[in-house]
C-alpha cells in the first residue's frame, strides 16, 4: 500500500513536470511557435486550463495534501504563471481571467497580512507563555503558538522561520542543559562538522555563481544569492537548535528535536514497546518511522526503536505536521538512555503518570 503511494505520488510528479514544461516549451521554442494553429483560442484556453486546474490537481496528488483553500491558492497560482508563460500578445482575449487570478492572491495576501498583524499583537503574552515554561523553547513556543492560532499554517511556517533566524543569531551566548535527564544526538559523529563543511560549500558556490551569472542575467543571480543566504542561516540555526535542544525524558513524555528539522512528543502511555535486537534495528527502516539520527560518512543504526500503540503527530521543517507509528533513536549514552526509559515506560503501565 505504501509504495502504491509512493508510485502515484511519483508518477503526479513527473506528470505535473511535463505539463508545465510542455506548455513552456510551446510558447517559447522555435518547434512549439510553428506548431501553433492559425486559431489559438483552444490551445490558449487548453494552456490556461493545464496550468490552473491539472497542474493544481497534480501538484495536490504529488504532496498527498488535499484542501480546498489550499487548491484555491495553486489555481490562483497557476492563472499568475500563465501570465508569464503565454506572450502577452496571445492573452488580449483573456485579460479577465488573468487578472481573477490575481485578485484571488491579493485576497489571500491581505488575509495573510491580517494574521500576521494578529501574531504581533499575541507576541507579548506568547513570550510571556515561553519563559514561564520548563520545556525546552522549541516545544514551550510551539504549544504557545498553537494555543493562539491552532488552524493557521500560515502562522506556524512563519514561526518555524522565527524560531530559525532566532537560533541562527540569538543563541551564540547561550549553553546546552546537562541534566542527568537530558541527552545529546550529535557527539557520536560528525554530523556538525558535515554541515559545516556544507555550509563551506554554499559559500563558495555563492561567490562562484553570483559573478559568473551577474554579467549574464543579474535576476538569476540575486535570486540564488538570496536561497543560498537563506540556506546558510538555515544551517546555522539547524545546528545551534540541535547543541541547545538535547532530547528530554520526564516522568510521563519525551522531548525529542533534531535541530529545526523535526521534532516529536512522546507520551509514555502512548508507546507500545521497546525494541532493542540489533537484527530489527539494522533492517530497513519503513517509512510509517520518523527517525532522530544523525549520520555522517558512515552507516549507522538506531540505539531503540520504540513502536507507537497509534500514530502520532511530528513537526518538520516549517512546520509540516505528519505522524508516524515508530520513532527510531540513537542518542550519545545508548546504556542510560534506555535504562531511563524502560523505568519510566513501566511506571507508565503500572499507571503511575496517567
Amino acid at each position: 500500500m505504501i509504495l502504491h503511494k509512493k508510485a502515484v505520488s511519483l508518477a503526479a510528479f513527473f506528470l505535473l513536470l511535463l505539463v508545465i514544461s510542455s506548455n513552456y516549451v510551446l510558447y517559447h521554442s522555435s518547434f512549439g511557435l510553428q506548431s501553433l494553429p492559425a486559431d489559438l483560442t483552444g490551445v490558449i484556453v487548453g494552456s490556461i486550463l493545464d496550468l490552473s486546474l491539472v497542474a493544481p490537481l497534480l501538484f495536490l496528488a504529488w504532496q498527498r495534501k488535499f484542501s480546498v483553500k489550499y487548491f484555491i491558492v495553486l489555481m490562483a497560482t497557476g492563472l499568475i504563471a500563465a501570465r508569464f508563460i503565454i506572450p502577452s500578445e496571445y492573452l488580449a482575449s483573456f485579460q479577465s481571467v488573468m487578472w481573477l487570478g490575481v485578485g484571488i492572491e491579493g485576497v489571500l495576501i491581505l488575509f495573510e497580512l491580517s494574521l500576521l498583524f494578529m501574531l504581533i499583537k499575541n507576541v507579548p503574552p506568547i513570550f510571556k507563555r515561553v519563559k514561564s515554561s520548563s520545556l525546552p523553547l522549541l516545544f514551550s513556543f510551539s504549544h504557545a503558538i498553537n494555543e493562539k492560532f491552532p488552524k493557521q499554517p500560515f502562522i506556524h511556517v512563519l514561526c518555524s522561520e522565527m524560531l530559525m533566524f532566532y537560533y541562527a543569531f540569538g543563541t551564540w551566548k547561550k549553553q546546552p542543559s546537562t541534566e542527568g535527564n537530558t541527552f545529546t544526538l550529535y557527539k557520536r559523529s560528525s554530523f556538525i562538522t558535515f554541515q559545516i563543511m556544507i555550509i563551506h560549500a554554499i559559500v563558495i558556490e555563492t561567490l562562484g555563481l553570483h559573478w559568473l551569472l551577474h554579467n549574464t542575467s543579474i535576476i538569476l543571480s540575486i535570486v540564488l544569492l538570496i536561497l543560498n543566504i537563506y540556506s546558510i542561516v538555515f544551517f546555522i540555526g539547524d545546528i545551534q537548535g540541535l547543541r541547545l535542544n538535547p532530547l528530554r525524558v520526564e516522568d510521563d513524555c519525551i522531548y525529542i528535536s533534531f535541530g529545526l528539522a523535526k521534532r516529536m512528543e512522546i507520551s509514555f502511555k502512548d508507546i507500545e514497546e521497546i525494541v532493542e535486537d540489533t537484527h530489527i534495528l539494522q533492517q530497513k527502516i519503513p517509512s510509517t518511522t520518523i527517525e532522530f539520527i544523525a549520520r555522517d560518512f558512515e552507516k549507522v543504526y538506531p540505539d531503540l526503536l520504540l513502536i507507537l500503540k497509534s500514530p502520532i503527530e511530528a513537526t518538520l521543517f516549517m512546520g509540516i505536521k505528519k505522524k508516524y507509528q515508530q520513532v527510531a533513536i540513537r542518542v550519545d549514552d545508548p546504556h542510560v538512555f534506555k535504562k531511563i526509559v524502560k523505568e519510566r515506560l513501566e511506571k507508565a503501565k503500572q499507571g503511575e503518570f496517567i
